[in-house]
């Protein structure tokens, strides 16, 4: 009996056991369903069936899934699993950054506060446009003068406030395409008061960031004294003291550290010594 009668008298059962028969032969690759036109050749009496077979397939990137639409005993509800969305801008912290304390004091009965906070990356205008907003809302001065320059940009803010009456000073910040990574002695930081803005001084306090494998920080001081920052555990809270290096949630360039100088003096010079 030739091909050709073969293909009008087959019924539904054979059609499913040409189509798994010839499934078995794919070969999975780069171009999967030449893979199955290839395997399609290899017997006449099953041309039919690959041929339909080949307008079934969906290729993959890790195989080859038959969708056996219309045939009894078929899958037709098995479907490959969705690729997960894109974050939500919540998710991505566009319109809430995440904020790590980084170091906290009491002075003249007051307590200070230093943290940072990082900014995701808004994706277009309108995410844009309410963070900029949320900003403003919390008392920061954006580092971009229209809602615009934020799209694709992550944004990170230090800030310093002294007393309730205090909203906050920002220390260190800016709005990047990319947060560059320190590494070895690398060293950024700001000094400032630590409370009030009197231009001239004395900059008591010190801020910065450093490489994750920086241990010790020290900062010294215009009377010859010097204050030691080092490393602790991530958990705000975890350690006494007002000089500290740890890391912020959200920021994968390096840990920022905090130092502080006693009353009559003010800042030096700073480095990281371990």
């Amino acid at each position: 009996m030739s091909a050709d009668r073969e293909n009008h008298d087959m019924t539904q059962t054979d059609i499913a056991l040409l189509l798994a028969d010839a499934a078995d032969e794919v070969e999975i690759g780069i171009a999967p369903v030449q893979a199955v036109l290839r395997g399609g050749r290899r017997r006449r009496a099953r041309r039919w069936a690959v041929a339909a077979a080949t307008a079934l397939v969906l290729a993959g990137s890790t195989g080859a899934t038959l969708a056996f639409a219309g045939l009894s005993g078929g899958h037709a509800d098995r479907t490959a699993p969705m690729a997960p969305g894109p974050a939500s801008p919540e998710e991505r912290h566009v319109y809430e950054p995440q904020q790590t304390e980084l170091a906290r004091g009491t002075e003249h009965g007051k307590e200070w506060f230093v943290w940072v906070q990082v900014w995701g990356a808004p994706r277009d205008a309108r995410e844009a446009d309410r963070q900029f907003h949320a900003m403003l809302r919390k008392g920061l001065s954006p580092a971009v003068d229209k809602a615009a320059g934020l799209i694709g940009k992550t944004s990170f803010y230090s800030v310093r406030a002294y007393g309730d009456d205090d909203p906050g000073e920002q220390v260190m910040f800016d709005t990047v395409k990319k947060i560059d990574r320190q590494a070895g002695t690398d060293l950024q930081s700001a000094a400032v008061n630590l409370q009030g803005s009197d231009a001239k001084g004395p900059y008591r306090l010190v801020v910065g960031h450093v490489a994750k494998t920086a241990r010790e920080v020290t900062c010294r001081w215009k009377d010859g004294s010097s204050a030691v920052a080092r490393l602790v555990d991530p958990v705000p809270g975890s350690a006494d003291g007002t000089s500290v290096i740890r890391p912020v949630a959200g920021y994968p360039g390096g840990n920022w550290f905090v130092c502080v100088a006693p009353e009559g003096t003010g800042y030096r010079d700073v480095a990281v010594t371990k």
